[in-house]
């Protein structure tokens, strides 16, 4: 099936009204897109200029009287207020969601981790892999942020406990995580900020008996769960919607852990120390921070000694940055 986009670029008093006519006449909905700024680092954008109005109309014999219909619609919305010549394109129409996953590969993390695409076959079958189906949630392992994470967590599971590195491991590796060899270890761990639950699902394989993963949303945590259960990851992974106070409060099983992580914007981490996120690390522990642009990392690591905790390793790729902070 092929299809006829329409489109009309309005300020947005006329944009509603613009919707509407084309709603009338196509069948899959209207679809509007403006432009974004950012009044700052933790801004998640701002609509602003006009607006671009789009529908898509079926491509059949009785497209030519649809789209006269339209365009006499338009006109008479024209009487009330001036409005602009409807743009024309064909589209051919395709599988967007498999054109997609063509673009999405197994990323090689570290010495031994594999971000996989749920869809694909392992090509590396000695690393432990990470299936990961996005979805809606942040966290599909292709960022930096998301890397470097990683890297750091296989680093720290490995200091603390090297006899879990290399084979010790690859039996934690795939769909089938054993409970009794989960049963074995004593590292919790918590996630604040999941996304998709790429890294608890990680800590998990790396050999974490525990992890609590928390994301303001619930789409996150919904992602999350189904991303596990592709990993065949169970009960050891705690899933709630909260954040830090939530977690200090009591309102999950797990309260503190050795081991923290926390994927998040820069400025947003700091507001989070100041709300208790070094309280989540247990005496000597760590936590590792992502989501840091290199010319905010002295101020996050500020925040963190503030909080009584040292600066360990440091990775950056591009601008962005990873931290170690330690108890």
């Amino acid at each position: 099936m092929n299809w006829l986009e329409v489109s009309l670029t309005v300020d947005g008093e006329l944009a509603e009204s613009v919707a509407d006519v084309l709603a009338r006449f196509a069948p899959n909905g209207v679809m509007t897109e403006q432009g974004v700024k950012f009044n700052d680092e933790e801004d998640e954008g701002t609509a602003t200029g006009p607006i671009t109005v789009r529908a898509y109309l079926e491509v059949n014999d009785q497209l030519e009287e649809t789209r006269q219909k339209l365009e006499e619609s338009l006109y008479f919305l024209g009487m009330i207020k001036p409005v602009p010549t409807p743009a024309y394109k064909q589209i051919a129409d395709q599988n967007w969601m498999e054109a997609w996953k063509l673009h999405y590969k197994p990323i090689l993390i570290g010495q031994r981790l594999l971000i996989l695409p749920a869809w694909l076959e392992s090509p590396e079958p000695k690393r432990i892999p990470i299936k990961i189906d996005p979805g809606m949630a942040f966290g599909t392992g292709t960022h930096p942020t998301t890397q470097l994470c990683l890297e750091l967590m296989e680093v720290s599971f490995d200091r603390c406990h090297p006899e879990r590195s290399e084979g010790s491991l690859r039996s934690v590796g795939d769909s089938s995580l054993a409970k009794e060899r989960l049963a074995q270890n004593d590292i919790n761990v918590i996630d604040v900020g999941c996304g998709s639950g790429i890294l608890s699902i990680a800590a998990l394989k790396l050999g974490a008996s525990k992890v609590l993963g928390v994301d303001i949303d619930i789409e996150s945590v919904k992602n999350s769960r189904e991303n596990a259960d592709t990993n065949g990851v169970g009960e050891e992974l705690l899933l709630g919607q909260g954040s830090v106070t939530e977690i200090l409060s009591g309102s999950f099983q797990i309260k503190s852990a050795p081991l923290v992580v926390a994927n998040i914007l820069g400025p947003i981490l700091i507001r989070l120390f100041d709300v208790g996120l070094a309280d989540l690390i247990e005496p000597n522990g760590e936590i590792i921070l992502s989501g840091i642009l290199d010319h905010q990392a002295e101020s996050v690591i500020a925040a963190g000694e503030a909080k009584g905790l040292k600066r360990g390793e440091i990775r950056q790729m591009g601008d962005w940055v990873a931290i170690s902070l330690k108890r």
